[in-house]
C-alpha cells in the first residue's frame, strides 16, 4: 500500500492541482474568463471605495462567490459530459440546476454591490 502523503508536501500538491484547475477552466471556459476578467475590474474597485472594512469585505466576497460557484457549475457540467454526450433529462436536469446556482450567485453579488454603493450616490 502506498503510504499516505501528509504535511508540507499534501499542501504543495493540492496547491498545484487547484493552480492546474484554474488553468484549465480559464482555458476551456469563457464564463470563468469573463468572471476573472470582472474580478480584476472589480476588486480594486472595491478595496478603494470609502465604505467600512465589513463592507469591502462583503464585495470582494460576494464577487468571488460567483467564480466559487461557476467553477463548481464547470465541474458538473465536465463530470456529466464524462459520462455521455447523449440527452439525457438528468443530464439537462443537472446542468440546469448549476446553471441557477450562477445566476443566483451574481444575482447576490448585484445586490450586495448594489446595497452598498447605493448610499454613495444619493
Amino acid at each position: 500500500m502506498k503510504p499516505r502523503i501528509t504535511g508540507i508536501r499534501r499542501l504543495i500538491n493540492a496547491s498545484r492541482y487547484s493552480w492546474l484547475g484554474l488553468k484549465a477552466a480559464w482555458q476551456s471556459e469563457a464564463a470563468i474568463r469573463q468572471e476573472i476578467v470582472a474580478l480584476v475590474i472589480l476588486l480594486p474597485i472595491a478595496l478603494l471605495l470609502p465604505v467600512s472594512p465589513v463592507e469591502k469585505a462583503l464585495l470582494v466576497f460576494s464577487a468571488l462567490l460567483v467564480l466559487v460557484v461557476e467553477l463548481v457549475n464547470s465541474a458538473l457540467e465536465a463530470v456529466v459530459d464524462r459520462i455521455g454526450q447523449e440527452l439525457h433529462e438528468l443530464s439537462g436536469k443537472a446542468k440546469d440546476i448549476g446553471s441557477a446556482a450562477v445566476l443566483i450567485a451574481l444575482m447576490m453579488a448585484s445586490l450586495v454591490w448594489l446595497i452598498v454603493l447605493l448610499p454613495l450616490f444619493i
